[in-house]
């Protein structure tokens, strides 16, 4: 990969013409233009079209300027690096974690590290189930944390928890009066669920086929944390494990086991080429402190490395 092609790109998504781009990085607009037709050839792809003189990304452009963007930063992150190196500091521990948990689970477990490490700088980062293949083959973090097993085979996982999807809901909504909500208790509710193809989503995909059940009133959101709001405003019903919920006031919201019973595990991810680390021991030993505190029998149970329970 051609890194100049790369900061031609950034640099004309940031101007929105190849004269000012060139301006910035002081060369001239034939090299600019033809860093970014290197760069377009290199991908295959097509990454701008040309509107009333200015360039606009593609579609393609957009995916890959968020890759790129991330890419640039981290090129920027070596001085500093090697900085680092040179002087001896502990180390910079990079911590990635999936959004139904980041709150819940992350933030507490986090927190405790810090205050355990506070020589040790850390970074932490939010991204979805879908992003796991890049960050996974980028070598981008130390240590993820979200649902496993993970199935790219550059990666490692240790189950720490499994958790049991539930219907969440306002306190006030007449399903509090049930024991358990069945699939055809939603038939006629409106259910905030994930865009097709998230992975929370194909689970209630696949237990409302099993069960022959259609959805007639959904919203549609990318983030499990705002379909939590949006039950805690009054917009509807949503289907959450309960880990991942532990963050909300439960003076608004509350759950109710979904019947039949379905099990997410949550665990620690790794690159499998990753040597152990301390730091990153330390964080895992945390996070599984946390969920042992959280455990209820029947929605949260921690689980050792071998998918063992740890409580009865």
């Amino acid at each position: 990969m051609n890194i100049k092609a790369l900061q031609a790109f950034n640099a004309v998504v940031q101007e929105g013409t190849v004269s000012s781009a060139a301006k910035l990085l002081n060369l001239s607009q034939p090299a600019v233009s033809r860093l970014i037709a290197v760069l377009e050839a290199e991908l295959r792809l097509t990454l701008f079209k040309r509107e009333r003189q200015r360039l606009h990304l593609t579609d393609e452009g957009v995916a890959f300027d968020r890759e790129a963007r991330r890419i640039l930063a981290g090129l920027q992150e070596i001085p500093r690096i090697a900085d680092e190196i040179r002087a001896h500091r502990l180390k910079h521990l990079r911590v990635v974690t999936m959004p139904r948990a980041a709150l819940s689970v992350m933030a507490p477990a986090m927190a405790r590290f810090t205050k355990k490490h506070p020589s040790v700088k850390v970074s932490l980062d939010i991204r979805s189930h879908r992003d796991i293949e890049s960050w996974i083959n980028g070598r981008e973090y130390d240590l993820g944390f979200g649902n496993v097993p993970i199935a790219h085979r550059a990666a490692t996982s240790t189950p720490l928890a499994r958790a049991a999807l539930e219907v969440l809901m306002p306190t006030d909504h007449p399903f509090c009066k049930k024991e358990v909500i069945t699939p055809e208790d939603l038939r006629c509710e409106t259910l905030i669920q994930q865009f097709p193809g998230m992975l929370l989503r194909k689970q209630t995909d696949a237990l409302f086929e099993a069960h022959e059940v259609k959805i007639e009133q959904e919203i549609l959101t990318g983030s499990s944390q705002m379909a939590q709001h949006l039950v805690a405003n009054g917009a509807g019903l949503t289907i959450i494990d309960r880990l991942s919920m532990l963050a909300m006031d439960d003076r608004r919201v509350t759950t109710r086991p979904l019947n039949p019973t379905r099990w997410v595990a949550f665990g620690v991810i790794r690159h499998r080429s990753d040597d152990p680390d301390p730091m990153v021991e330390a964080l895992t030993s945390l996070l599984r402190d946390e969920i042992e505190t959280r455990a209820a029998e029947g929605s949260i149970i921690p689980v050792g490395p071998g998918g063992e329970r740890l409580v009865d």
